[in-house]
């Protein structure tokens, strides 16, 4: 039986012995070995529309693989593939050099060049053993392959056809290459002579099909590769984003690296090209997911809000309109995952989009509001406002599933997720002792969430002159407020409870769940001190982030994916919780610990590591399974210099708040071309003084942060 969304294992570590290479371009990717081969019984694969197109993918030279030799990384979407061929008998050493550059996209381009270091012509017999299982990619991440439907190949003189037919679907790859010999048993073979001190090229294409259409080549053969769509997008993404200026070396590589992850990770609507929206990681979840897509554009507001807009737009677009139990669909509910291999469909029931998540509608609607404080034009938020309602409507008809003011989950099936918060492992909630909490459950942080949607709801409503909506969710608001800080608050823990039983307990878990109800600013000023204290202890704190959940806890194991590890987009909300409360010193430790993790990772942070405490190892240990790029694990230092800066635009209002709190390990920063309501301005922080350009006009300075606590309607506010 398909399992689909309820998996509950680990999934397969990319590591194998020579490591593996990901290629990412829009939905597509590959995933191969340093080599360039494609290995059948290794989680390696061309992907396309979430089915493996290739399965095998096997370079011989002279019926030997080449031995490898260096792998050039160039862009997302492409890698050179340096070897040699073996060396003849009694030759030490050898003359031919084997070149592979691989493009991927919709389908795969790859250049073969055969590079002759001799004085003399090399004869030799070149062949690519092809195989494509088009298995699903849950069948393969989570190493559970098995052959379905009817397959067929066919051999001709336009090289290979793959073809798999199962439940009425029809998919396809065709590989192809000029002057190659295809065989029945999947090789294409050609025999070369390459002239001395010359070279000898070909071009192998692969192209998938669905239902008999095939998709056009993004990389055709013969066309430069940088006159190529992807190519100029990316040149384009460079272009337009804003610049860093750090002499701290840890911090701009980490800001590099997150610039081109989520370069990579950002996907096209075919049906509407302007539209972009961010996938959630390579290699394996490039594809929209709500609750991911939407924090990902939160965080990456400093970097490009049209990322923000694409997402929204996007996820309106498959916003629930029925109850449909398979996939926990609901009228307004935003999706939690959208996928298009035959094995995921069978596991919704016949769908594509599953909306097994209860935070990813309140979500929706705080972004829709974040992004109209950055100064978004009047007629995209009004195009989106309806979307708005209809998730507002979903969290008051079917989010509070009692009643009583909070917002629970509770999967409608053994098909869905049985956790449908970050946290949806099925062991990722827990009461103190260790036991596991029974749904419906109502999150922490998730009524957080759904109190900042109120907020945002009741601001636009008052923008539009409709005082009655700005009252009515004003008033929505603060009587969450006050049940959140009444029922969740354990006042002999000094902490707040990680959620509501099916029984209303209290799961008494100390978990990082409360930063992120700093963040909305659901926490009363009174409770805020005894969080921020219990979220830097020892018990939480690891000197490299904050854990999942403290080490007292009866369920912590630092090995965890949810139970003890440390999630860098956990701790960047953490960290801006913290800095919204007024505790500098707290959030700036968070910083510079993610900061400086990143540098024991390449200069980039991964989806999560263990969290093992530092004193206990000089580096922080990876997560096996971790995805990397992950988005918003890239986003996160996005979110770090914003909460650094205490960067916070109220276009609406002309005001925008700015008062930095720099570490002093950081230095000096500054940083220019930041979108802001049609404007392009900068930020310079040196010495201790901050200078601002091109501030867009009209927009009145603050030089202090802004309150803790947002006022709901403007008879509140402070003039």
């Amino acid at each position: 039986m398909p399992v689909g969304w309820t998996f509950a294992g680990e999934p397969p570590s990319l590591a194998s012995l020579g490591g593996t290479v990901t290629l990412v371009e829009g939905a597509g990717f590959c995933v191969c070995g340093r080599t360039g081969d494609i290995v059948p019984d290794q989680p390696h694969g061309l992907f396309f529309r979430d089915t493996r197109l290739l399965s095998r993918w096997q370079l011989l030279v002279d019926d030997v693989p080449p031995e490898p030799l260096a792998t050039m990384e160039a862009e997302p979407f492409a890698t050179t593939f340096v070897a040699r061929a073996r060396p003849r008998a009694g030759h030490a050493d050898s003359t031919l050099l084997v070149l592979r550059h691989r493009y991927v996209g919709d389908g795969m381009r790859e250049d073969l060049v055969l590079r002759n270091l001799a004085a003399e012509p090399a004869a030799c017999s070149v062949s690519v053993s092809v195989g494509a299982d088009f298995a699903d990619l849950f069948e393969v991440k989570e190493s559970r392959v098995q052959q379905r439907g009817e397959h067929r190949l066919d051999a001709g003189h336009d090289g290979l056809r793959f073809e798999r037919q199962w439940r009425g679907d029809v998919r396809g790859t065709r590989v192809h290459a000029e002057g190659w010999t295809a065989a029945g048993d999947g090789t294409l073979t050609v025999d070369v002579v390459v002239p001395a001190r010359g070279e000898w090229s070909s071009c192998l294409q692969v192209q998938p099909s669905l239902n008999g259409v095939e998709w056009p080549s993004r990389y055709a053969c013969g066309e430069p590769v940088e006159r190529t769509v992807p190519s100029q997008r990316l040149r384009e993404w460079r272009l337009a984003n804003p610049v860093v200026h750090t002499d701290h070396r840890g911090l701009a590589a980490l800001l590099e690296r997150t610039e081109e992850d989520l370069g990579a990770l950002r996907i096209f609507d075919s049906e509407h090209p302007d539209r972009v929206a961010v996938a959630a990681g390579a290699p394996w979840f490039m594809t929209v997911f709500g609750r991911d897509s939407l924090l990902t554009a939160w965080m990456a507001l400093l970097l490009d809000p049209s990322l923000a807009l694409g997402t929204l737009r996007t996820l309106a677009r498959f916003q629930g309109t029925e109850v449909e139990p398979r996939s926990d669909q609901e009228p307004g509910k935003i999706l939690h995952e959208m996928r298009f291999g035959m094995d995921s469909a069978a596991s919704l029931g016949g769908g594509t989009v599953y909306y097994g998540s209860i935070d990813s509608t309140p979500l929706f609607v705080m972004l829709l509001g974040e992004l109209d404080l950055w100064g978004a034009e009047d007629a995209d938020v009004a195009e989106l406002l309806p979307a708005a309602d209809r998730a507002l409507g979903w969290l008051e008809q079917y989010g509070d599933r009692d009643g009583d003011g909070f917002v629970e989950y509770e999967r409608a099936t053994d098909r869905g997720l049985r956790n449908q918060g970050w946290k949806d492992s099925f062991d990722g909630v827990t009461f103190a002792d260790g036991r596991i909490a029974d749904t419906p459950i109502a999150l922490a942080e998730v009524q957080g969430y759904a109190y900042a949607a109120y907020l945002a709801r009741s601001r636009l409503a008052e923008q539009a002159g409709d005082t009655g909506a700005a009252q009515r969710w004003a008033e929505r608001a603060r009587d969450l407020r006050v049940a959140f800080n009444r029922d969740f608050w354990l006042p002999d823990r000094g902490w707040f409870a990680l959620g509501l039983d099916r029984d209303k307990r209290p799961i008494d878990s100390l978990a990082s769940n409360m930063g992120h109800c700093l963040w909305t600013g659901i926490v009363d000023e009174d409770k805020a001190g005894a969080v921020a204290e219990q979220l830097l202890s020892p018990e939480m704190f690891t000197g490299w982030g904050v854990r999942t959940l403290a080490s007292s806890m009866a369920a912590y194991n630092p090995m965890s994916y949810h139970n003890g590890s440390v999630w860098p987009h956990d701790n960047a909300l953490i960290a801006a919780g913290l800095m919204r409360y007024g505790y500098v010193e707290h959030a700036q430790r968070i910083a510079g610990s993610l900061i400086e993790a990143a540098a024991f990772f390449g200069g980039r942070l991964p989806e999560l590591f263990c969290g093992f405490d530092r004193t206990d190892f000089e580096a922080p240990i990876p997560y096996p399974t971790s995805c990397s790029p992950q988005a918003w694990a890239a986003a996160s230092p996005l979110l770090l210099l914003r909460t650094l800066l205490r960067f916070d635009p109220a276009i609406p209002d002309n005001r925008l708040w700015l008062a930095p709190e720099l570490p002093a390990a950081l230095g000096d920063l500054g940083i220019e071309r930041v979108a802001l309501a049609g404007a392009r301005m900068a930020v310079t922080v040196a010495g201790g003084v901050v200078e601002t350009r091109g501030l867009p006009p009209g927009v009145q300075l603050i030089r202090g942060a802004r309150p803790a606590v947002v006022p709901a309607t403007s008879a509140d506010r402070t003039p």
